[in-house]
């Protein structure tokens, strides 16, 4: 079986296959507009106009009724898009009245720096001042209680240094005393005591040479 051809889309040259063309796709385009509103219960209505200027319309109700909803559903979402008056209205009194504050805002904070202070009175030079002084007094006070922070803070961490100082010397004495009880000292101790017993028992004094001389040749020794 042969696949059929496919049709190029694009306009017909040959005006007799022009319009048989339209007159055969035009009954199937309001063929499917009626199987369309048959099938899914919808509203439908199709109008064309041929190269001829000639009229051929499909409706599945009322012509008349269907263009009126149509237009009726485009000034709605004309509506829906664009923003209603009053809301507009609304919406540029809250921006004035945003930048108005804006605007207060800053030249309040300029005049606090010391700026744009001309064209003020003596009561709103003097109110300006006791806003200085209040909030130079609360700067003062927070200064104060971060410094005092600061003090506590190195104060507990001078104890701690000075626990651990302590703990270190306890931890030195302890070696130390184990280390006198272990004998650390019997070396010199021992020494010493080494001498004296070999003093002691020697007696008098003795000529050291006259033994030494005994005891390499083999000889007795007579005290």
């Amino acid at each position: 079986m042969m696949a059929r051809e496919k049709v190029q889309i694009k306009k017909i040259d040959n005006a007799t296959a022009r319009r048989v063309t339209f007159s055969k796709r035009r009954r199937g385009l309001f063929k499917k507009a009626e199987e369309l509103s048959v099938l899914c219960d919808a509203d439908v209505a199709v109008i064309l106009f041929s190269s001829n200027d000639k009229l051929f319309q499909y409706s599945s109700s009322s012509m008349d009724e269907v263009i009126e909803r149509r237009s009726l559903h485009s000034k709605n979402l004309e509506k829906l898009n664009q923003p209603s008056l009053e809301l507009q209205l609304v919406e540029d009194t809250n921006y004035a009245n945003l930048s108005k504050e804006v605007a207060e805002r800053t030249l309040q904070l300029r005049q606090l720096r010391g700026e744009e202070l001309q064209g003020l009175s003596i009561e709103e030079l003097h109110q300006l001042e006791k806003s200085l002084e209040v909030g130079l007094s609360r700067v003062v006070a927070k200064k104060g209680e971060v410094i005092m922070n600061e003090i506590n803070h190195l104060q507990e961490k001078e104890v701690k240094l000075m626990e651990e100082n302590n703990k270190l010397r306890q931890e030195l004495l302890k070696i130390s005393n184990a280390w006198k009880l272990t004998g650390g000292y019997s070396g010199d101790d021992g020494d010493s005591s080494e001498s004296t017993n070999i003093s002691n028992s020697t007696g008098p004094p003795q000529d050291y040479e006259s033994s030494g001389t005994s005891l390499k040749l083999g000889l007795p020794y007579s005290g």
